[in-house]
C-alpha cells in the first residue's frame, strides 16, 4: 500500500492506516549515518510535537549515537552494533541482538527512514504491528513494509522524512522546523592555545570520493582569510594535512574531537565553510553563516537545509533559496579560482557577522 502524493505543508489526517493518538511506542530505525541522522531529527520532532504521549525509540549505530544525547523527543536510545554483527554467526548474533527491541513490549509502529535491507531487518525483529517505510527504499526493503510513503515530490533528504510523517498524520509547519541537538563539550586545547571568539570553522575533507580539498588547496584557503582567525575542524586521513602547524591565526584540531566536541565548536563558530559532510549538516541545523562547498553531490537534495546558507557549486556561489537548476546538475572540481572566490565571498562577510 503506498501514499498519495501530497505537498507536506498541507494538514492531512493518517493516511497509512494507524491512528497515532490511539498507539504509545514508535521505533525510529536510522542506524547511520552523521548526516541522515540530522536529516531525520526534525521529521522526529514534528511527530513527538503532534503526538507528546508517544514513547519513541530511536535504533542507531553506536559512533553517532552521542546526536541523540538528551533528546527531549526520545524515551530510549538502542544502539545497533553493526560491526560486531559480522561473520557466519551474524545471524544468531542479530536475532538475541533484537531482543532488545521488543523487551520489555515491542513497539506499535516502526519507521524506517534508512530504506536498507539492514534497517528493514530490525523493524520487522523489532515485532512492530505496523512498519512505514519510503516507496524508494533499496535493497528489496520495501518487501517488509506495511506501507510505504511516496516521496518523487520531495527533493531535499529532510524534506522526504518530513513528507514520511506527515502521511502519519502529522502537519508540518515549515516555518517552525526543529533539529534538537545536544550542547556538546568543551575541547581541551594545547597548552597557551585559547579558542579565539567567533573564528571561522573550517571542514575540508569528506569520505565521499572527490569532494575533498588537497591539502595545498587548504592552505591556500587559510592564507586567503587572512587575517580572519581560522580553527581546522573534522575527520582527516591526510598526514599532510593533519601536520599543519597550529600559530596565532590557525588551530588544527583535525582528528582531535569528539561529536560532541564538535558541536560545541560548531556553536561558537563566526562562520563555516565546510565541503558537503555530516559536520556541514551539523552547522546547517546549529545555525549562522555557512558554506557548503559541493563538487558533484547536488545541493537541491543534500545542501544545507537552510535558506540563508550558502554553496559553491559548479563555480557559482548561490544562497539555498537562489538555485541555479543548470549549476546543480554540473559536476565541478575545486581549483586554485575556486578557492579564491571562496575566499573572497568569505573575507567581506565574515567581519558583518563577528561585528
Amino acid at each position: 500500500m503506498s501514499a498519495p502524493i501530497r505537498p507536506i505543508d498541507q494538514p492531512a489526517d493518517s493516511l497509512c492506516g494507524v491512528d497515532f493518538s490511539s498507539i504509545q511506542r514508535v521505533l525510529v530505525v536510522k542506524p547511520s549515518s552523521m548526516g541522515d541522522v540530522v536529516h531525520t531529527l526534525p521529521a522526529v520532532n514534528a511527530l513527538k510535537q503532534a503526538f507528546p504521549h508517544l514513547e519513541i525509540t530511536w535504533v542507531v549505530n553506536p559512533e553517532w549515537a552521542s546526536l541523540l544525547a538528551d533528546n527531549p523527543d526520545l524515551a530510549g536510545v538502542v544502539e545497533f552494533p553493526r560491526r560486531h554483527l559480522g561473520g557466519p554467526m551474524a545471524p544468531v548474533r542479530f536475532a538475541r541482538w533484537a531482543q532488545l527491541l521488543h523487551r520489555p513490549n515491542p513497539p506499535e509502529v516502526a519507521l524506517d527512514f534508512q530504506g536498507l535491507l539492514r534497517s528493514a531487518l530490525i523493524s520487522r525483529f523489532s515485532h512492530a504491528r505496523h512498519i512505514i517505510g519510503l516507496r524508494d527504499a533499496r535493497e528489496g526493503s520495501g518487501w517488509f513494509y506495511d506501507f510505504k510513503v511516496d516521496t518523487r515530490e520531495c527533493i531535499h533528504a529532510v524534506d522526504r522524512y518530513l513528507e514520511l510523517v506527515a502521511s502519519c498524520g502529522v502537519q508540518i509547519n515549515r516555518n517552525h522546523i526543529v533539529t534538537p541537538l545536544p550542547e556538546g563539550d568543551p575541547v581541551k586545547l594545547p597548552d597557551g592555545v585559547t579558542l579565539p571568539d567567533s573564528p571561522i570553522m573550517l571542514h575540508p575533507y569528506s569520505r565521499g570520493e572527490g569532494k575533498s580539498m588537497t591539502t595545498a588547496q587548504l592552505e591556500r584557503l587559510i592564507e586567503r582569510l587572512s587575517p580572519a582567525p581560522v580553527v581546522l575542524i573534522g575527520k582527516c586521513d591526510d598526514a599532510e594535512a593533519c601536520a599543519i602547524s597550529s600559530s596565532d591565526r590557525v588551530i588544527n584540531l583535525l582528528n582531535r574531537t569528539t561529536i560532541p566536541q564538535l558541536i560545541h565548536l560548531l556553536r561558537r563558530a563566526g562562520m563555516v565553510i565546510s565541503v558537503d559532510s555530516g559536520p556541514m549538516h551539523l552547522a546547517a541545523a546549529l545555525g549562522g553563516p555557512l558554506l557548503s562547498i559541493h563538487t558533484w553531490s547536488d545541493p537541491r537534495k543534500v545542501g544545507p537545509y537552510r535558506p540563508d546558507a550558502s554553496v559553491w557549486k559548479a563555480g557559482k556561489i548561490m544562497r539555498m533559496d537562489e538555485l541555479d537548476p543548470r549549476a546543480c546538475e554540473q559536476n565541478m572540481a575545486l581549483d586554485d579560482d575556486a578557492i579564491d572566490a571562496i575566499a573572497a565571498w568569505a573575507t567581506p562577510e565574515y567581519p558583518l557577522w563577528v561585528g
